[in-house]
């Protein structure tokens, strides 16, 4: 696992979303994917898909679309809502949390594989607004589900502050995937902490 490379992320996140951006690329790396499969189940990312180095085109609407689209959800707004989940006979090997897209074109090169993000706003502002890194290349820090439950109600833990922004997240990398830290308390698992994003 490269925090290296998790900082280039944190670091081109944070001002991709701080441009306006609606839809930026990192590097695919299992890490990477968990980590934003998480965020995403948190609310920060509106789309998760995998693709080459250029962006899937079905991403990218068309004006036409688009008119077509909102007039459609003006008439019946309860069609922006995905009931694929809801029907129980529809069985996926993964989680609902951790489903995203694959393009059809995926290149064959691992290296020109990307991970295209759907970044979102709310009233215009960013909704991930800052995203840094907590352990380090050179310090890694880890910590008990006791001391992640002290983070998660607002107290400091070690030289570790608490949770006490509205939607702040800090994510742990543990023994079954990267998860919230507030999952990891009601799991009551401990893992390595890799980054805190408001």
């Amino acid at each position: 696992m490269s925090l290296v490379n998790l900082a280039h992320v944190c670091s081109h996140l944070q001002n991709a979303s701080k441009a306006r951006l609606g839809l930026t690329s990192i590097p695919l790396t299992n890490m990477h994917l968990r980590l934003c499969l998480g965020m995403q189940k948190q609310g920060f990312f509106s789309s998760v898909q995998v693709a080459g180095m250029a962006p899937p085109i079905d991403t990218i609407p068309s004006p036409e679309s688009r008119s077509e689209l909102t007039d459609a959800l003006a008439k019946e707004p309860w069609l922006a809502y995905d009931t694929s989940a809801v029907d129980s006979s529809s069985k996926s090997s993964l989680p609902p949390e951790y489903q995203f897209t694959v393009s059809e074109n995926l290149p064959r090169s691992p290296g020109k594989r990307r991970i295209w993000l759907g970044l979102k706003y709310f009233e215009n502002y960013p909704v991930l607004s800052e995203m840094s890194l907590v352990s380090k290349p050179t310090r890694r820090i880890s910590m008990a589900s006791s001391d992640l439950g002290q983070i998660v109600r607002g107290r400091k833990a070690g030289y570790i502050n608490g949770l006490t922004r509205p939607g702040e997240c800090l994510f742990v990398s543990t023994d079954r995937g990267i998860l919230e830290s507030r999952e990891c308390v009601e799991k009551k698992l401990g893992g390595l902490l890799l980054c805190r994003v408001i």
